[in-house]
């Protein structure tokens, strides 16, 4: 048998793997004060997809505006439309300016948004401060 009848059997045997259903899902929003990161997860934290500002196309200071965060969850929606996700729990992370228009996008776009935590690190003391300059 040579190469080329060979690359034709295994192209033939390769099977299309079945698409799991999950119903409900965990939504990662990151909006940073560059970019808007969102991935949407099953509930033992697997990613089904992703899409952030920058994939989208945008470019310097347009992906971190609320336009672009309705632009990516429109982006995600397509990604993830074969898993079935129907409702989210929300977790938001930083400050950007697509938090909330993120959030408002994915209740727009067929999704139920059951609930809203925040996870942005806070410090409560801070990092330890230098030590004084001596001059």
């Amino acid at each position: 048998m040579s190469k080329v009848q060979k690359n034709k059997v295994r192209a033939k045997s390769k099977k299309r793997k079945a698409v799991k259903q999950v119903s409900r899902g965990n939504a990662y929003v990151f909006a940073s004060y560059n970019n808007t990161i969102i991935t949407i997860t099953d509930p033992n934290g697997n990613a089904l997809g992703w899409a952030s500002a920058g994939l989208c196309g945008f470019k310097g200071p347009k992906k971190a505006t609320p336009y672009a965060a309705t632009k990516v969850v429109q982006e995600l929606m397509e990604r993830i439309a074969d898993y079935g996700v129907k409702e989210v729990s929300v977790f938001v992370k930083g400050i950007g300016a697509g938090r909330e228009s993120a959030i408002r996008a994915l209740n727009a776009n067929g999704l139920n948004v059951v609930s809203i935590n925040d996870v942005t690190p806070i410090p409560h003391n801070g990092c330890r401060p230098p030590k004084r300059r001596r001059v």
